[in-house]
Order: structure tokens, then C-alpha cells, then sequence
């Protein structure tokens, strides 16, 4: 999926959660939006790995595209750094759902991904999608139409 797919997707998925939450949905979908694009640190042309080139570079060379930061290991790896060092409960849990959201966006491609590294199995949804053709344009308005609901149910009601 493309950038602006994850964003969206972590955008919705944050909204989503801050309905079952008393965290500060502004802070969740800030946070939801960094965690969704978090985990295409490995790829140099993403738009995080643009951002970071130095250390994307080195963690592509350590791992490849869709292994090491598109795995279980990484999310829970994650949260335990993030919960002794970062206060912010509602930050912790908007990094992790939206980085949850990247991870099934991204096996709904037809590459998937390695979920269960490091162990080498490429995890990917039944019916997938091609990154930046007609059916991810079709998640992304989905996901925009949620977004309006979700938004809709956290900052009206």
C-alpha cells in the first residue's frame, strides 16, 4: 500500500479505537498516523524512509522490505520500549494501533508480509490488492468513509 493508504488506515483505526477508550482521540490519531507509517522504515522511498535515509538504510540492510518491522516481534517489541519510556498511554496506544493497521494493509498485497519473523513465512490475506492500482484506491475511499464515521462518533457525540 502507499503512504497515504497507511495514513488513512492508521487515521481510521486510531478513531476507531478512541470510541472504546478515554484517551484523547487528537492525541491517539496523531500518534496513529506516526505508527502507521513507522514500519516502511525499512524501505528508503517511503515516506518515513525518506525522512530517517540513514537509518532506513540500515535497517533494509539489516532485514529487507517487510520483515523485521512488519512482524509481530517488532509490534511487541515496540511496546515494551514504549511503555517504560514514553508516559503518554494515549501516544503508546495510538503507535501501536496504527502500526497494526500498516501491517494489515500491507497483507492485503500481493507480496504480504513476514508477520511471524523471523520465522520466514509471508503472511497475506485470501484476496489482495496491487500497491497503487484501482482496488487500493477502493480502500483508501473506504477507509476515508470510516474515517468520517469514526470522526464522526469520537468528536460529535
Amino acid at each position: 500500500m502507499t503512504g497515504k493508504t497507511h495514513i488513512i488506515g492508521g487515521i481510521t483505526a486510531s478513531l476507531a479505537f478512541a470510541q472504546t477508550t478515554n484517551y484523547d482521540p487528537f492525541i491517539l490519531v496523531g500518534a496513529g498516523v506516526i505508527g502507521a507509517i513507522l514500519p516502511d522504515i525499512c524501505h528508503g522511498g517511503s515516506k518515513i524512509g525518506r525522512t530517517l535515509p540513514l537509518l532506513s538504510k540500515v535497517i533494509n540492510t539489516l532485514f529487507g522490505h517487510r520483515t523485521f518491522t512488519h512482524s509481530l516481534l517488532f509490534l511487541v517489541l515496540m511496546a515494551v520500549l514504549m511503555n517504560k519510556s514514553i508516559p503518554n498511554e494515549a501516544f503508546t496506544a495510538g503507535v501501536l494501533v496504527g502500526m497494526a493497521s500498516h501491517l494489515l494493509l500491507d497483507m492485503a498485497t500481493k507480496n504480504g508480509i513476514k508477520l511471524l519473523f523471523p520465522i520466514k513465512v509471508t503472511v497475506r490475506f485470501p484476496i489482495t490488492a496491487k500497491t497503487g492500482g484501482a482496488a487500493e484506491n477502493a480502500v483508501f475511499a473506504a477507509l476515508s468513509l470510516f474515517t468520517v464515521y469514526f470522526g464522526y462518533g469520537v468528536f460529535i457525540s
